[in-house]
């Protein structure tokens, strides 16, 4: 009798400690079933057999927790549902409870801005240059001629992307580069690429290529963007090698292709041709110059673009 006592004292504990684990779980069933969206979902399938409510009672417990079209959300990064950024979606198929989900608008949101965002490439290209946008563009006297070409481009890219981009030229500080950066961002509502060039470090990096061998695949690159843009050409002399074979590749392609280009310089294609004659070596190379000079007018229309010095500002 004395060995019964721990063996009985166990079992009352296990009946009632069962006892209140059936409350508990008829308490939370009941609960699950008095849900607004559960019980109306439910109620159009009076067919659905007790025994698969029973069974998916998890799977209704989920679905009544989870945020429904971000009602519990105020942002992607505070979504509190067990996948962030997805809503529950409950349904019944063939007398079966379903459980899946979806992308909420969060974040297909969040998706089609960072898609917008890669449509914008750059190389060395400051912040402030990759969030200009056209409503910020200071609309002067001296700069209305620019700015009407630059509406003018965005407004005929709506239906079709012109061959022909801009050659903004002009003293330092009015604002070419970030006509570039404006007209970039203009783009990407229109699902356009834009690809941005500091031509110094455009050098810099083609130069660097060649440790690793991807001279090719970053040319391939600049000659298949949508547009591409080419910032403060003219600014330093270039090997003649990569004037002819990279500079002049890319033209080329371009050209052919009917691909915009846009440039911004300190010099005028007049003074640029003759900038572009000059070798790292001191010699003076017209014919070849000429050639470059030729592919730039082809790809885009000079734009003088002159103003206070905003630098200073």
């Amino acid at each position: 009798m004395i060995a019964m006592k721990p063996v009985q004292s166990s079992l009352k504990k296990w009946m009632q400690e069962n006892k209140g684990f059936k409350t508990k779980h008829l308490q939370m069933k009941q609960e699950i079933l008095d849900d607004p969206e559960i019980k109306q979902i439910l109620s159009k399938h009076p067919e659905l057999p007790e025994k698969e409510i029973e069974v998916n009672l998890n799977k209704l417990h989920e679905y009544k927790t989870q945020s429904k079209e971000c009602s519990h959300c105020n942002s992607l990064e505070s979504c509190n549902n067990i996948l962030n950024g997805y809503s529950p979606i409950l349904h019944v198929e063939n007398n079966e409870i379903h459980l899946s989900y979806e992308k909420c608008h969060l974040r297909m949101e969040h998706e089609a801005l960072s898609e917008q965002q890669d449509l914008i490439q750059s190389l060395y290209m400051p912040r402030e240059i990759l969030e200009a946008t056209f409503s910020n563009i200071d609309n002067d006297a001296k700069r209305r001629t620019a700015i009407r070409e630059l509406l003018i481009f965005a407004e005929q890219a709506k239906t079709e992307l012109p061959s022909k981009g801009m050659y903004f030229y002009g003293p330092f500080g009015v604002g070419k580069t970030y006509f570039l950066g404006a007209l970039a961002n203009e783009l990407k509502k229109l699902n356009i690429s834009s690809m941005l060039i500091y031509m110094p470090e455009f050098v810099r990096e083609i130069r660097d290529s060649f440790k690793d061998d991807s001279v090719n695949e970053k040319v391939n690159y600049f000659k298949n963007a949508d547009v591409l843009m080419i910032d403060d050409i003219g600014a330093e002399t270039q090997s003649a090698w990569f004037r002819d074979e990279v500079l002049g590749s890319i033209l080329q392609y371009r050209m052919m292709e009917k691909l915009p280009v846009f440039f911004t310089s300190n010099y005028s294609l007049e003074q640029l041709e003759k900038q572009l004659s000059k070798t790292t070596r001191g010699g003076v190379e017209k014919v070849k110059a000429g050639r470059i000079m030729e592919r730039i007018r082809q790809v885009s229309k000079e734009v003088s673009l002159f103003g206070d010095n905003r630098r200073q500002y």
